[in-house]
This record gives C-alpha cells, structure tokens and sequence, in this order.
C-alpha cells in the first residue's frame, strides 16, 4: 500500500488542530488495512478568503504542488491527496517528524558583517533592534537549492522558514504550497540566495523533462487541470520555458515583496 492509498482510503481521526496556522490545520491519524500513520488534514471549510486567490482552491493548489514536486523526482513535497474528511473536502498530506539529528537552524542565520561565512547565502538585511540590523542567511544546500527551482515553477508566494522541515536520512520537505501557481508573478521566498546565478545541470535535465510533462495531454498537465486553472497551467510552462531560456535562477521582479513576513 502506497501512502497516498492510505491518505485517500483510510479513516480519518481529528487528533488536535494546529493554531498557529492562519487556516484551520488539523493533526489526524489515518488507518487502513491495519496500517496507521498520521497527518495533516486541512478542510477547505477552515480556508481564509484571500484577495488574489479564488475562494476554496487552496488545497486544491497543495495537492498540484505535490504533483510537480513528484514530476521533478525530488520528492520535496510530503506525500498529498485530496479527498473528504471530518468537515468535508481537503487536503490531507503525511506528517513529517522532524529529524533529531537537524533542524531548521542549520539551514538559516541572523549574522554580522555585509557578507556570508563560506556555505552560506545572503538573503537581505533584518531589523534586530532599534536602528539595528543583521544579514539574514541561508545555507548553501542542494536540498534547499531543489526547492528554490520548485517554488519558482509553482510561483510560490509563501516560502518561509517554517515551511522547511529536515527529516531522516537528510531528506528536507517543504510544506504550506496554498499560495502557489497564481497566474501573476508571486514568487516569495526566503531561498533568494542563488537569484541569478546559473542553474545547475540537475535543474536544467529536471525543467526539460517538466516542460514534456507539462506539454498539454501529458500525464502532468492533465492531472493538473483538475486542480488549478488553464491560465494557471499556461502560466507554470511559461515560467518552466523562461528559466530554461536564461539558464538562471530568477529574480524578484520588484513587482510585489520578495520575502515573505514574518519569515518563519
């Protein structure tokens, strides 16, 4: 039994609800055939209307963040599956324990001086106190690096550093996709640190291959059109087509705030 078999089939127990969220997040168990795990349930009741997001699609566009993730083999997503629950339709993806061995502080710092240590890349300037500021830095990681390219493809308007959860094994998932695959450029992150620098060959070979499977009647593409719009899927090929035509990692396009707030 895969765990998206047991996420769509399985019975459903609210656990307790995550308040920190701006939506309504519950922490469930799933059971199936005597397999039990446990996740994250997030009905499309509990979502908060926002300004530049159609009403009642942000788990829709969680579960196609899931899609593309799997689409690009790096497996950055937990796994995510629409079905109905407790309070009707949502998304439910498996919960992520994170890793004893690391947390989220190896991958972002507040420091000193105008430029990172080795191994680490600039975000901006924070402010840390009255008339005082630090640079905030991430770490120079593939891990993060892979999920720079999948935020751009997704348009990602809330990449902060709580979404990074380290797991075993040195796995790194990103969580919290409800505000992606806007028609508009929205891309909003903390992982700016790599923002005009050539992508690497790795990311080159996985946007081809996502362009063929983005090409219209491919697997991809019509998976996706059961969750966001046309305009939305046409949007994602182009932003696959553009980073392909430069070679690069974008840039904030200066259009809209490039980091989010707050950034954890």
């Amino acid at each position: 039994m895969t765990a998206a078999e047991l996420l769509a089939r399985g019975e459903l127990k609210v656990r307790g609800r995550i308040r920190e969220a701006s939506n309504a997040v519950l922490y469930c168990s799933v059971s199936y055939e005597g397999r039990e795990a446990h996740c994250v349930y997030k009905p499309v009741a509990g979502e908060r209307p926002l300004w530049d997001f159609p009403d009642g699609t942000l788990a829709q566009r969680e579960v196609a963040a899931y899609e593309v993730s799997e689409a690009t083999g790096w497996g950055l997503v937990p796994t995510t599956v629409l079905r109905d629950g407790p309070y009707g339709e949502g998304m439910c993806q498996m919960w992520i324990e994170p890793s004893a061995a690391e947390d989220g502080d190896g991958l972002l710092a507040l420091v000193e001086g105008e430029e990172p240590a080795e191994g680490w890349k600039a975000i901006g300037f924070a402010e840390v106190g009255e008339g005082e500021t630090a640079l905030l830095v991430h770490a120079d990681d593939t891990r993060l690096r892979r999920l720079a390219v999948l935020d751009a493809v997704i348009n990602n308007a809330d990449r902060k550093g709580g979404h990074l959860l380290p797991a075993q094994e040195g796995r790194l998932y990103g969580i919290d996709h409800g505000v992606t695959f806007n028609a508009e450029n929205k891309l909003r992150t903390l992982l700016w640190g790599w923002a005009g620098e050539p992508l690497t060959d790795e990311a080159l070979r996985v946007l081809a291959s996502l362009r063929d499977a983005l090409a219209p009647g491919a697997p991809l593409a019509t998976r996706l059109a059961e969750l966001v719009t046309a305009v939305e899927i046409e949007a994602t090929r182009a932003r696959v087509e553009a980073m392909l035509a430069s070679g690069k990692h974008p840039e904030p396009s200066g259009d809209w705030p490039a980091i989010p707030w707050p950034p954890v």
